[in-house]
């Protein structure tokens, strides 16, 4: 796939209304590395979420930032107007 396709495909999934929900987790420096991957796996698995961002700051702390797409079902339903 080209480079351009992939941009295209992109703006028009936004164009039509893509969109997504975030959620920030905050991990105290006491947790393992190894803790905070399971969480952050179990919240992919089961939630659908990706992650999006993260960040460690120099006490420890690690701040994550997770997304999922938002999906929006149209009705296909159609009502007369009578």
């Amino acid at each position: 796939m080209a480079f351009g396709q992939t941009t295209t495909r992109r703006r028009d999934w936004v164009a039509s209304g893509g969109q997504y929900e975030f959620r920030v987790l905050t991990i105290p420096r006491t947790t393992s590395r190894g803790d905070a991957r399971r969480m952050l796996t179990e919240q992919a698995e089961h939630g659908r979420w990706e992650l999006a961002r993260s960040v460690l700051y120099v006490g420890g702390e690690r701040r994550v930032w997770l997304r999922r797409k938002i999906i929006r079902v149209r009705s296909t339903l159609e009502l007369d107007a009578d």
